[in-house]
């Protein structure tokens, strides 16, 4: 019998697929029916900080009374605060896998006191789910880097739960930062968020949201940076995300050093019941390429392993077009 099992952030999953953060997972009644479907665990909706602040804002700027503002913004956080916790124990409650709750965050303090009550209301890990578009031209990597540093290093002072960073492509030394995460705590990374995708409507000179959902052409950036980030950071646990479709693309980052992926888009298009038929799909690939068990192959390909690593270097691209005209 294959054994599916895999360690990710201090967690044993029974498989490797987690359901990502996003509208899926905002639903204990929901998540319960991802686990019947086979899924190994869950994010639960992150809950974002600058939505409860744009809110609080609206609210305050709708009040005649100034000294009404504070408590205006103090009851939306309370209430926000409350519903989301609230989601994390009846999940717990239908729920036999690990429930890791998430929050989109971008300051360090905001954010102390509701990773206690995370941990209190019985999540099994926390996902910060970190992004910083940089477009101040005075702004350095460095104060980039403090940032999610600080972040991961205050919430870890505040709970003894896992701590998982998931954090965006666009940050310019990947390697570097993932090091500094696991030096500051940091019990995992998800690679990569998947963020708001704008687009321009010619007809009416309007920005407007791009595709929503992810698609196999995001998988190259994700299985790079899985296998450069497992093969250079041995003792963190990365998760993929972002073009995770089929069965074929969870083997290959399995094979680039994940410990886990994360669906969202594939689920949204076809339903909880592929998940049923990625782990068949999985355990047949396994049982064909004669192993017993996903831990004899993971990270088999990853930047450690293989013969060539500069193969998952952006500077060989040249190489393979050098001969066309």
């Amino acid at each position: 019998m294959i054994d599916m099992r895999t360690q990710y952030a201090g967690l044993t999953l029974r498989n490797p697929i987690i359901i990502g953060s996003s509208g899926l997972t905002n639903k204990a009644e929901r998540n319960k029916e991802f686990e019947k479907a086979g899924a190994g665990a869950i994010v639960l909706k992150s809950l974002f900080e600058e939505q409860i602040e744009m809110q609080s804002e609206a609210l305050a700027r709708d009040t005649d009374y100034p000294e009404a503002v504070d408590y205006i913004r103090g009851y939306v956080k309370a209430n926000q605060v409350n519903d989301y916790l609230e989601l994390i124990k009846k999940s717990k409650e239908l729920c036999t896998i690990p429930i890791i709750a998430s929050i989109n965050c971008y300051k360090a303090d905001a954010w102390i006191d509701f990773a206690r009550q995370i941990e209190l209301a019985g999540a099994d890990a926390l996902e910060l789910n970190v992004f910083f578009l940089e477009t101040e031209l005075t702004d350095s990597l460095r104060t980039l880097q403090d940032t999610y540093v600080n972040i991961v290093r205050k919430v870890k002072e505040t709970v003894s739960i896992p701590v998982i960073m998931k954090i965006g492509k666009n940050y310019g030394n990947i390697p570097a930062l993932v090091n500094l995460l696991k030096a500051n705590g940091a019990d995992g990374v998800v690679l990569f968020n998947r963020f708001y995708q704008p687009d321009i409507d010619i007809n009416n000179l309007q920005i407007v949201s791009g595709n929503v959902f992810s698609n196999h052409s995001d998988l190259s950036d994700t299985i790079r940076w899985t296998a450069i980030v497992a093969g250079k950071i041995p003792g963190i646990s990365v998760a993929s995300s972002t073009g995770v479709h089929d069965w074929e693309d969870v083997i290959k980052c399995l094979l680039a050093g994940a410990s886990a992926v994360q669906m969202c888009s594939a689920i949204y298009t076809h339903g909880a019941e592929i998940i049923s038929q990625i782990l068949t799909c999985v355990e047949e690939w396994i049982h064909q390429a004669n192993y017993q068990s996903i831990a004899e192959f993971k990270g088999k390909l990853n930047y450690a392993n293989i013969p060539d690593p500069a193969m998952y270097e952006r500077s060989q691209f040249m190489k393979y077009f050098s001969n066309r005209d």
